[in-house]
């Protein structure tokens, strides 16, 4: 697996491999190099300075992560990494949008497949995997995952429509990735491409580092890993991130469509819920995660 990862993003026997098609490397090269410079600084400034206002002004208003209103109040924040991707392209840099991957591609369908549920090929590899090195074992009852979300007690409609929801899960991802599309146009379709775009997968890694930074201000205060968020924020996060750029990114480049990173983004975060339900509870639930 590694070699296969080496050789589509990095250098193999001496020969550059190529990240990007040629219209997307074309674009990026055209671009003067003070522009391409000042459009990375341009679109780092909007998305993380839109993203942090907007995370502070709900926690001041006092809304938690508890709250059914967080993600409604914090939904803005999600954007903001698309909206700096456009300003900077149609303003900064005035490279326009003929790189940015907006169309859907479906020709390209069966990488569009390996999007949506590849998330469930890894959530079958952490239940087998974590028993074998001593982290714990999923608990298909849900019982003690149940326990582990609900310390008060499980409501009884919560308990009775469980497995419906989980079930809903790959929909639900469907329906989720016009929304995560506000961080991977940004991401995947504008910086992780310039961040050394000869060598691509150091701009994955380096998308990866910067993508868990933009997140600090959530996962420092517990939103990802409750019981350990500095290492989970500062640590794990980033590790996971970093993996997830360039499996991201790699369906970006196969399909050419920032659609199929998207729903891939999309289905990783709907299945977190089930990660928690099998392994809640289990003392290394942080590293499991």
């Amino acid at each position: 697996m590694a070699s296969e990862i080496d050789g589509r993003f990095g250098r193999s026997e001496g020969v550059e491999c190529q990240l990007f098609s040629p219209a997307s490397e074309t674009s990026i090269k055209e671009a003067p190099t003070n522009d391409h410079r000042k459009g990375i600084v341009a679109y780092l400034l909007i998305a993380f300075g839109m993203a942090w206002v907007n995370w502070e002004i709900v926690f001041r208003l006092g809304i938690s992560f508890d709250n059914p209103l967080f993600k409604v109040a914090a939904c803005p924040a999600v954007f903001a990494p698309a909206i700096a991707a456009f300003v900077v392209r149609k303003w900064v840099s005035h490279e326009g949008f003929a790189d940015a991957g907006l169309r859907l591609n479906l020709r390209k369908w069966p990488y569009y497949i390996v999007a949506w549920l590849f998330p469930l090929v890894v959530v079958g590899c952490i239940v087998v995997l974590t028993p074998l090195v001593g982290l714990g074992k999923a608990d298909f009852s849900l019982a003690r995952g149940l326990q582990y979300l609900h310390p008060g007690g499980v409501p009884t409609n919560v308990s009775a429509t469980l497995w419906l929801r989980i079930d809903a899960l790959p929909f639900i991802a469907i329906l989720g990735a016009p929304i995560l599309f506000g961080e991977e146009f940004g991401w995947r379709g504008y910086l992780q491409p310039r961040l050394f775009s000869e060598r691509p997968l150091l701009g994955a890694v380096s998308t990866g580092l910067i993508w868990a930074a933009w997140h600090f201000p959530l996962n420092l205060r517990g939103y990802n890993f409750p019981d350990h968020p500095f290492i989970g924020g500062l640590v794990l996060f980033p590790t996971g991130a970093i993996f997830l750029s360039i499996i991201f990114g790699w369906l970006f480049l196969k399909t050419g469509s920032i659609w199929s990173s998207a729903l891939a983004h999309s289905a990783t975060n709907s299945l977190g819920p089930l990660i928690l339900l099998l392994f809640g509870g289990v003392p290394s639930l942080e590293l499991v995660a």
